[in-house]
């Protein structure tokens, strides 16, 4: 460090300091410190900073899967907040298992992260205990739970449910049908379909439910399914699709079979990701600013390290229905 600060012009201090708290230095001395840090290939020796600072600068993010990108945004807009105050991100999946991420969060807790943000608020007794017990700031994101572990980001589940099968209803769509992973564990997918059955209970229609048999489901799974709704429901003239990946591929699997979208049959997904968008299948969705949740959580629990006053706990980022081509 100190052939660093040589290098540099600066003081040992002021190193440290561009280590540990970056946006405390000034740019272009912290442009300095970088430049110098390169030319000397200087690795910080974290394990020593944490132990005097009693911080490990890690944020550690459990997300439900790898198997898609719904959490891409998410990701991103979290490591960019806090890799601009000088921490780094340790990332793990539980694959949707409550049991998987008592397990996985039982090895970072050892590693003594300084926060801990988690999509979903399905975990079990014992991992609430050792969230609870583990004495740093936790966000919970993509639901809006009723009584977090300690602050929450996300959004209305149920309510956009209701939503989207309301507004297929407004199009003239008057057969909807509703697609989703079956697996208990998918919290967010469970709300969704709640909010489509008060809909459908509302507008006194019958409701047309067909289940994938995985929690992770994607594309791949959109002629099996679509094949299902209709030899369960043939005349249905609208599906609703609790994941954009599902909706692509029963929109995909539609087109294959020579079904007219949305003049025959309309189709609409949930999550507004790239392949929904204009650029992609011009899919009708359920728009979720996934990168504000991320920015959202590091921005709590950056002030709660801050020791800062956090005068909303739960935020709510809402939602959008956003209509396209397909519906």
């Amino acid at each position: 460090m100190n052939d660093v600060a040589e290098r540099a012009g600066v003081s040992q201090m002021t190193v440290s300091r561009a280590l540990r708290t970056p946006d405390l230095v000034a740019p272009a001395t912290r442009a300095r410190v970088e430049a110098a840090m390169a030319e000397l290939d200087y690795v910080p020796d974290l394990l020593a900073g944490s132990l005097a600072a009693r911080r490990s600068g890690l944020i550690a993010a459990v997300i439900s899967t790898f198997e898609n990108a719904i959490f891409a945004q998410t990701i991103a807009g979290l490591t960019a907040c806090v890799e601009a105050a000088g921490f780094s991100i340790l990332l793990g999946s539980s694959d949707y298992s409550a049991t998987d991420e008592e397990r996985l969060l039982r090895a970072i807790l050892g590693r003594r992260p300084d926060g801990v943000v988690l999509t979903g608020t399905l975990h079990t007794p014992r991992a609430r205990r050792l969230l609870t017990t583990a004495g740093v700031p936790v966000v919970e994101t993509w639901e809006l739970p009723a009584d977090p572990v300690d602050m929450a980001v996300g959004f209305d589940n149920p309510a956009a449910g209701r939503a989207m099968t309301l507004a297929l209803h407004s199009y003239g769509y008057r057969r909807i049908g509703f697609i989703s992973p079956s697996d208990e564990n998918d919290r967010r997918g469970l709300q969704r379909r709640e909010g489509y059955r008060a809909a459908v209970k509302e507008l006194r229609i019958e409701p047309r439910e067909v289940s994938a048999h995985a929690v992770i489901t994607g594309m791949e799974s959109g002629p099996q399914l679509l094949d299902e709704m209709l030899k369960r429901f043939p005349d249905t003239d609208a599906i609703f699709c609790s994941l954009d990946a599902i909706a692509a591929g029963v929109l995909l699997a539609a087109q294959r079979r020579g079904i007219k979208t949305p003049s025959e049959l309309a189709i609409s997904g949930f999550g507004d990701f790239a392949i929904a968008q204009p650029s992609g299948l011009d899919l009708t969705t359920v728009h979720i600013g996934g990168r504000d949740i991320g920015t959202r959580a590091g921005e709590l629990l950056l002030a709660r390290m801050r020791d800062e006053e956090v005068p909303t706990p739960i935020v709510d980022i809402g939602y959008e229905i956003i209509r396209r081509t397909s519906a």
